[in-house]
């Protein structure tokens, strides 16, 4: 399927359960498989990127059974890896790429890492950088910016980083790269970025130590297999909460989704709109706060949006536009650049698609400025290969004047294979 033409939504409504976290189940298969004892994951998210990660495990020797309800990974211990056959090809998941680098930086063996034509043209120099001072050897394209990489590891050192960039992907590279270092590994953020790897570290009994926006990782302490819930990914639970908040008549239930705070950045930024969101029943599961959200139809005002709040919504942001292109006046974002680098530049896609449904959208370096409107017009619009961009561009179709066609929706699968489906369930006309 190519290409998919939505039809314009009466109201929002119903009770949903949206796929695993991608973020838990990338950390979960990696800890699994360097583990001792076999580790057990429900709710894993089957989706291409994450596949990607299983499929690269599996190419070096470790045993991963999926019944289709769990996944059970029989862990290698630390140092059980094999040298894989051939390239590991992490297809377009930035977070596979990376911190798979980290890890392989660890291992005594030469390995070869690559990706998709996306993949290939993301920065990898942020992971490189820090790796190589630890002591792996990783050479590249571009000189070592841009992959395929090649890594020769092992006998890595303890380093102090401190990260230009608040980014979980270079935070948690270099934590599993520390998990094989002399001494001790700390990596210190602007601001703190999402914390899944802490977490799912402790989960397995490594030696993490938090510091305000440091972390601090001890080499050489083995893991242990553990039983691991995913819960529901709250960046694919944000194309629905728009949908409920910009749709009129609208009240959805999203069920047990994980609200990590340093993801949550999408629902502090849509309840400062104005948005009806409340979190139902909170509770603890496999050490990652969980809700049920429910969300009501609301008339939603600009605002402002920068600082730290930015990495806790990073993965929002194109959904969070289309929010803003329904508020009343101006919404401004700033501290924003890392969404230059995504899987597209989605500052660029967005503004144009945006503009091709009649909002009137100003670029920054950092940002844009969006100015809202009662009315979207139908439009063709291209998701650039994006798989957030296709289905943030589906929920403005929602409330447009007329259909909108979204192309290239092929890369939904990365992260949300049931997206349309359930899209289809909910939005009532």
């Amino acid at each position: 399927m190519n290409s998919i033409t939505i039809q314009p939504a009466a109201s929002v409504r119903g009770d949903i359960v949206v796929p695993g976290d991608k973020s838990i189940s990338h950390r979960s298969i990696m800890l699994g498989a360097i583990a001792t004892g076999v580790t057990t994951v429900r709710g894993f998210l089957r989706g291409e990127d994450n596949m990607s990660t299983m499929h690269a495990f599996r190419a070096m020797g470790v045993d991963i059974a999926d019944d289709g309800e769990t996944i059970q990974i029989t862990g290698m211990g630390l140092h059980g890896l094999k040298e894989p056959g051939d390239v590991l090809d992490c297809g377009n998941s930035g977070t596979t790429i990376r911190l798979i680098t980290g890890l392989l930086s660890g291992q005594s063996f030469f390995s070869v890492v690559t990706g998709d034509q996306y993949l290939r043209k993301r920065p990898m120099k942020r992971v490189v950088e820090p790796l190589s001072l630890m002591g792996a050897r990783i050479a590249g394209r571009n000189n070592g910016t841009l992959a395929p990489l090649a890594i020769n590891g092992g006998s890595l050192k303890g380093i102090s980083y401190r990260s230009p960039v608040s980014s979980a992907q270079i935070k948690s590279s270099i934590m599993l790269a520390g998990l094989y270092a002399d001494g001790e590994t700390n990596v210190t953020e602007p601001s703190l970025s999402r914390d899944h790897s802490e977490r799912m570290f402790r989960h397995f009994g490594a030696s993490v130590e938090t510091n305000g926006r440091g972390v601090t990782v001890r080499g050489g302490v083995e893991l242990t297999a553990q039983e691991v819930t995913v819960p529901g990914d709250i960046s694919s639970a944000a194309f629905f909460i728009v949908a409920a908040l910009i749709t009129p008549n609208s009240e959805l239930l999203i069920k047990n989704v994980g609200v990590n705070p340093t993801r949550t950045g999408v629902i502090d930024i849509l309840q400062a709109m104005g948005g009806d969101i409340q979190l139902v029943d909170p509770r603890e599961v496999s050490g990652e706060p969980v809700a049920d959200i429910l969300v009501r139809s609301s008339r939603l005002k600009g605002t402002n949006i920068s600082g730290s709040v930015v990495p806790r919504a990073i993965d929002e942001f194109p959904v969070i536009c289309v929010a803003a292109a329904r508020a009343e006046g101006v919404t401004t974002i700033r501290d924003a650049r890392e969404l230059r680098v995504k899987e597209t530049d989605r500052i660029t896609a967005m503004a144009v698609n945006l503009k091709r449904l009649g909002i009137t959208v100003t670029e920054t370096e950092d940002g844009m400025d969006i100015a809202g409107s009662e009315q979207l017009l139908g439009a063709a619009v291209d998701s650039c290969g994006d798989h957030r961009i296709a289905m943030s561009m589906s929920i403005a179709a929602l409330v447009a004047s007329s259909a909108i066609t979204v192309a290239d929706i092929g890369c939904v699968a990365t992260s949300f294979p049931t997206f349309f489906p359930l899209l289809e369930k909910v939005a009532l006309k």
